[in-house]
C-alpha cells in the first residue's frame, strides 16, 4: 500500500505550509489524484487516519477528487475526454486520429486545498 508514503509526504507538505502561515489546526486537506496515479481512495484515507491519529492532525478531514484522463491529439490539438484502459489508442472524436496524443490530465497528485486556524 504506497498510499502511507504518499500521505506522510502530503502531510509533510501540509505542516510546511501552516508554519508558512502560522496556523495550528489543521482542519481539512483537499487532494486531487489522477485517474492514472494508482490512489485508491479508500486506502488514501485510511492512510491519513492512521497517520494522523494521535497527531495534532488528529480530526482533520480528508477530501479526495479524482481528476479525468483527457487526451490532446496530436494531429488536430482538440482536448477530448479517454476512458480508463483506452487511452493509448483513442479515436479522436473531432478528426479521428487514434494515435500519438499526449496526455493533459490524469497523472496527477497534489494538494489543492488546507484549510486551517
Amino acid at each position: 500500500m504506497h498510499e502511507m508514503s504518499v500521505v506522510t509526504s502530503l502531510l509533510s507538505i501540509v505542516r510546511e505550509e501552516m508554519e508558512k502561515h502560522d496556523v495550528h489546526r489543521l482542519l481539512l486537506v483537499r487532494v486531487r489524484y489522477g485517474a492514472l496515479s494508482n490512489i485508491v481512495p479508500e486506502a488514501l484515507s485510511f492512510a491519513f487516519e492512521a497517520l494522523t491519529a494521535g497527531t495534532d492532525f488528529e480530526g482533520a478531514v480528508l477530501e479526495t477528487e479524482e481528476v479525468p484522463i483527457t487526451l490532446k491529439c496530436s494531429q488536430c490539438g482538440h482536448t477530448f475526454p479517454a476512458v480508463k484502459g483506452e487511452h493509448f489508442f483513442a479515436p479522436c472524436p473531432a478528426c479521428g486520429e487514434r494515435y500519438g496524443h499526449s496526455m493533459e490530465t490524469g497523472r496527477e497528485l497534489y494538494v489543492q486545498h488546507i484549510e486551517a486556524e
